[in-house]
Parts: structure tokens; sequence; C-alpha cells
């Protein structure tokens, strides 16, 4: 049963800009204030790319994975690029979403939600706002929203032009993946859809062979009860996400709907608040606070009790159900260290959450090269010892994190196929972080429902 939603807790001091008058870290030094204004101005009339009706029903779905009667997959790109945003590529990715979701399911015994990390994920974070090559100093690359990742000075100045651009490419992917569910893309249940050639390589191959050859007996079994082909998956709702970075961006396309009398960021489903920009009193939490959408929060090694207290008082005083989603990114070598304790916190609080591990940005490393990866056993690993964890300390995981995509790059090392690191650069595409490939991606579905 879908939880009751409540309107939140009106916000007399909150509007859309109230978020500028205080501090702002890792936003964009445009040099023609105007032009972004003016951009701002346009983006804030323009049809907005998901419904409140999504957004509510998203958060129902998190109520009940808070509850335990539902998991969450989110996944995706850890970067989009406006140049990428084709047919080809957003179907390999939805297909590999809703395979590993299709494992979950049938491994948990539980609906599972997706949640895409695209249609929006085209702003990143950075360490430093310059960036030095060869003695050349130019502004750091904050993704296609914001400047070009040629090291060019033209292409790293800011251009308020791309928020639009952004906008468009953002429309045509969610209306493809839309178009992709209602034509029945969803119904993926045929062997040929399953690409298991990575599966030879494993110790356990046989086994991964017997869970998906039931997996589609399954459903041949539902189809004939049914008498429905192919309708095991109609339907499903596919949410967006991507981190509300740029704040202009969020603003422009943040909505107050007389009906639901309540503000909504109409720009995704759920947006999420990065580790860099989590301060209470700063300009991130300040924004999130005052809108309908769950919201999600990275959760790192630095992250303490009282500072977590805060952001849950802030971002959800009255303590309602689906609206909050902690998001941990510790590392194999540290979750054992820093999650009880942030688990103990929560439970001392009473606070509804749900609780999502990311086991990506804490195995970063990298290569004897340079070359930034990430190591499936470590990531494995995390996932795994996520679960334990939470079962040790009577709580629950209730969703996974992942960066990953359908396409057949080298970016993160080991898997099945024990891709080795001298393997990296045979098609290493990502312009910020390393991605799961789809079979690395699938493989780690399958290891989730055998934890």
């Amino acid at each position: 049963m879908s939880a009751k939603l409540k309107p939140l807790s009106k916000n007399t001091n909150w509007s859309p800009t109230s978020w500028q008058s205080k501090t702002a870290l890792q936003q964009a030094n445009y040099p023609d204030t105007d032009a972004l204004n003016s951009v701002v101005d346009e983006l804030s009339t323009l049809p907005p790319l998901v419904t409140s009706y999504e957004i509510d029903r998203l958060r129902s779905d998190i109520a009940e994975a808070q509850r335990g009667e539902r998991f969450i997959l989110q996944g995706g790109d850890c970067a989009e690029s406006l140049s990428e945003c084709n047919s080809n590529k957003i179907a390999k990715t939805l297909k590999v979403l809703l395979q590993m979701s299709l494992v979950m399911r049938y491994g948990m015994k539980l609906p599972v939600s997706v949640i895409g990390r695209m249609a929006g994920q085209y702003a990143k974070p950075r360490s430093a706002d310059l960036e030095t090559i060869d003695g050349v100093t130019l502004p750091s690359y904050r993704g296609d929203l914001i400047n070009k990742a040629a090291f060019t000075e033209e292409a790293r100045v800011p251009d308020p032009k791309l928020l639009l651009q952004g906008y468009q490419y953002a429309g045509l992917t969610i209306n493809f993946v839309r178009s992709l569910i209602d034509g029945g893309f969803s119904e993926i249940r045929h062997a040929d859809d399953w690409n298991l050639d990575f599966a030879s390589h494993s110790t356990q191959a046989d086994e991964v062979h017997r869970i998906v050859e039931s997996i589609l007996d399954s459903i041949g079994l539902f189809e004939t009860f049914k008498g429905e082909q192919g309708r095991t998956q109609a339907n499903q709702m596919i949410y967006t996400s991507h981190e509300g970075l740029h704040l202009h961006y969020e603003q422009a396309q943040t909505r107050f709907l007389e009906k639901r009398q309540d503000w909504y960021n109409l720009s995704t489903h759920m947006p999420w608040i990065g580790a860099r920009t989590a301060d209470i009193d700063h300009a991130h939490v300040e924004y999130m606070r005052g809108i309908r959408n769950p919201i999600g929060i990275k959760l790192g090694p630095a992250m303490t009790r009282s500072w977590l207290y805060g952001l849950l008082d802030t971002l959800n005083p009255d303590n309602e159900e689906g609206r909050i989603v902690l998001i941990h990114r510790f590392g194999a070598d540290k979750i054992e260290q820093h999650l009880p304790e942030l688990i103990s916190a929560v439970q001392n609080k009473g606070a509804k959450v749900l609780w999502m591990c990311d086991p990506m940005h804490g195995n970063t490393e990298s290569t004897a090269d340079g070359i930034k990866t990430r190591r499936f056993d470590n990531i494995a690993k995390e996932v795994d010892l996520a679960f334990k964890v939470h079962k040790a300390n009577n709580s629950r995981l209730g969703g996974v994190h992942f960066e990953l995509t359908g396409e057949d790059v080298t970016e993160c090392t080991g898997g099945a196929r024990g891709l080795a690191d001298h393997e990296l650069t045979r098609a290493y595409k990502t312009q910020v972080d390393p991605r799961l490939n789809y079979e690395q991606a699938l493989e780690l579905a399958l290891n989730i429902i055998k934890t």
C-alpha cells in the first residue's frame, strides 16, 4: 500500500532564490551575469521535465522501501555528455538498469524501483577551481551544463547558453525513455537480450546461467497464467535523478503548484546533495529544504552525528516518510568503521530515512599510469559489507547506487573477465569518473541477490 503523502511544512522565509543569500560552493564564475540571468528567466518559462504526480509517486516508493516493502536501484552515468545524447546509448543504459532490477526483484522477492542518473546529470563538483597542464592554467571542467572539456581558454569559459542546451537534451532523454517504456521496452525477457558471455569466465558460470534461466522461466509461467505475453514489467516507471549542484538551473525549474500548495523542482524526480555541498548553513541545503521532492544526501567518512542531525532537522523537520535518502559512500576499507555510528544516530533520533549504498566513490584509485579506476572486487565488497553492517545493527539497506553504463567500456578493473590495468585504455570513455560496464553491472546485480 502506498504511503499517504502530506504537504511539507510551509517555509515562510524560503523562496527558490533564498539560497542566493548563503555561501554557495561549487558554482561557476560566469563573466556575464546579465546573460546568465537572461537564460535563467527563459528557463523559468519553459515546460517542466517531470510532473508533481511522478515525484509524489517516487516519494511513495521510497516510503515503501523504508518499510522494507520495496528496493531501490539507482544508476547511470557519473556525468552525462551532451555529445552522447543518442538513442543507442540511452537504450543500453535503460536495458542494463531494467535487467538489474529484474534480477533483484527475482532474488529479493520485492518490487524494485529504478532511478536513473540521467536527463540532467550534466554538472560535476571539482576539487579545485583551476586546472594546470604543461604550465597553462584554466578554469576546471565542471560538466557540459557549465563549460566544455577541451583544454582551451574558449572552451573552459562558463557559458550560460549551455544551461538551455542541458535542459533541451534532458528533455530529449527523458521523453525517449518514456517512449521506450510506453512501447514495451521494459518487457525485456528474451534470452537473446541477456549478454552472459562474461559468465564463461566466472567460477560461478553455471549458477549465473541457472539464475537467469530461472528468471525467464518464472516470467513464462506468469505469462501463462495471466495470458499477457511479456507484460511482467509493463508500465514500469523510470525516475530520474541528478546532483542538484547548479543552483541557478535548479531554481529556474522550481514551481509553486496551487493545487498541491507546495514547491516542486520539476527538472528531476530526486535531486541529491553531494558531500562537498552539504554544509547546513550553505546554499545547497537552503535550496533543498523548500522543495517537495525526495532528497538524497551523500554521506562520506567526514559526516558526524551532529552534522547529520542538523541536515535531518533542516531538510525533514516533520520526519516524513519518503523524504530523505541517505546514500553512504565510505569505501570497502572504511564502511565498517563509519557506518555503525551513523546508523546509531538515525535510530536514536527515530528518523525516517532510506539507506542506500554507493560503493563507487569511496573506492576510486589511480593505476601506476595515473588512470583513474575502481576495482570490481572493492565495489562488490562494499555492497556486501553494507548489507551485513545494516543487519548487524538492526537496520535495513533499502537501495544501491551505481555509476554505470550499458556500453562495453573499460573503466573499472576486475569482474568475471578480470579486466586488468593495462586494458583500461581500450575503451576508457568517461570524462570524469570510471563506470561499471554492462557485464560488470549485471554481474554485480547477480552478486547482490546471493548476499
